[in-house]
């Protein structure tokens, strides 16, 4: 990773303040300035996003709802809104968009954007700031942002930045800017990489730094190596172009052609089941469903609907049955039928949490891990078992 990489460009990372709080508080202006906790409303759910003020009494997202009330019995509980959610991010998205030549939509509320090359023509610290303040004004969400020659910086600047505000950090300062945080800003370091480092006696970027890269390696393997590297302000990755096209899809063709409405429902859930498993493992959120079908004489049709960002089985399920409903009404025979998830992002762990229980959460986290030891196929809806399929391929498109 060489610095002169970095000294070529100019990367913003621009992140939406608490947006779900945010959002919330967009629509009912009386939770402003409040204890503000989203996520399940009964004891068994849990916090997916809190406000500044509810942070101060301890609270944070994925805490059990019945411990963040008992640290602040004042706070006030919103239910999560996928739909405004998916709105206020589309909206930001078509701003972004519209101003930028190179954008990274890598979450819900959060992008990077390459202005390499673009202080020919204006400074680039003057347009990330015009568009922030666009953003502002025409959503009414604060957003805050971070520049630096990478992603790595910039990302811990709008960290540094929040909350609603921005900064910049020149070239050649990376290294002194990240030296006196705590390495738990650095992105890759979580909480079971963190304890390991307090152990050796790392708490500050700047001990990271100092330590010899074998070390790292020793200690961490490939891991620790891109760890040492971003503590010490460099970065290379690329920031990759936001496609809404990028998709999962899984299609059958049937050995004999069918009209067997009952069977293919059940063949579409159980390729839903397993499109939805594929999000989750990714950590990505589908806003678009398609369903797609092709007749026995070949003619072939697709419909699809956008649907607030998800990655969970029952939501996506009845989006696909109600797909299926309406395109197949001219009763012949079916020879292949297919599912598509697109307009991917990431995020899917954090919007996960608007589940209303503990329980369905743990279902799914259960469901996810016995797939993953077993298989993908290997468990499922009672009513999709009995269903035998030639080939699943997944694929990104």
């Amino acid at each position: 990773m060489s610095s002169t990489t970095n000294f070529n460009r100019t990367i913003v990372h621009m992140d939406m303040d608490c947006f779900f709080v945010s959002v919330s508080c967009l629509m009912d202006a009386r939770l402003k300035g409040k204890p503000v906790l989203v996520g399940g409303s009964s004891d068994r759910g849990v916090v997916a996003a809190c406000s500044y003020e509810a942070r101060a009494y301890g609270i944070h997202s994925a805490m059990p709802m019945k411990n963040a009330k008992r640290l602040c019995p004042e706070a006030v509980i919103v239910r999560g809104d996928y739909e405004q959610y998916s709105n206020y991010s589309n909206m930001v998205t078509d701003i972004v968009k519209e101003s930028v030549p190179l954008y990274e939509k890598s979450s819900i509320d959060e992008f990077y954007m390459d202005l390499t090359g673009m202080d020919r023509f204006f400074g680039c610290y003057q347009l990330a700031s015009e568009l922030r303040q666009r953003i502002i004004k025409e959503t009414g969400l604060p957003i805050s942002f971070g520049m630096s020659p990478n992603k790595t910086v910039s990302k811990v600047a709008t960290d540094e930045a929040k909350p609603n505000n921005q900064l910049k950090v020149d070239v050649g300062f990376e290294k002194s800017f990240l030296a006196p945080l705590s390495v738990k800003k650095i992105p890759m370091i979580g909480e079971k990489t963190y304890h390991l480092l307090r152990t050796m006696g790392v708490e500050k970027v700047y001990t990271l730094q100092q330590m010899p890269v074998e070390l790292m390696a020793k200690a961490f393997g490939e891991n620790g190596i891109s760890i040492w590297h971003k503590a010490n302000g460099k970065d290379d990755s690329p920031v990759v172009p936001y496609n809404e096209r990028k998709s999962l899809s899984s299609e059958e063709t049937f050995e004999s052609d069918t009209i067997d409405v009952a069977m293919i429902k059940n063949l579409l859930i159980k390729m839903t089941e397993k499109l939805a498993y594929q999000l989750r493992v990714s950590n990505k959120l589908t806003a678009c469903v398609t369903v797609k079908i092709r007749y026995s004489n070949f003619d072939t049709h697709t419909t699809q609907c956008r649907v607030a960002y998800t990655a969970s089985d029952h939501l996506l399920i009845p989006k696909v049955k109600e797909l299926f409903d309406k395109l197949y009404e001219r009763r012949m025979l079916i020879r292949l039928v297919g599912v598509r998830f697109s307009h991917l992002v990431g995020g899917g762990q954090q919007i996960n949490l608007f589940e209303d229980s503990e329980e369905i959460i743990r279902l799914y986290q259960a469901m996810d891990k016995m797939r993953q030891r077993f298989g993908a196929d290997k468990i499922g809806r009672a009513v999709a078992m009995g269903i035998q399929t030639r080939q699943f391929n997944p694929f990104k498109g």
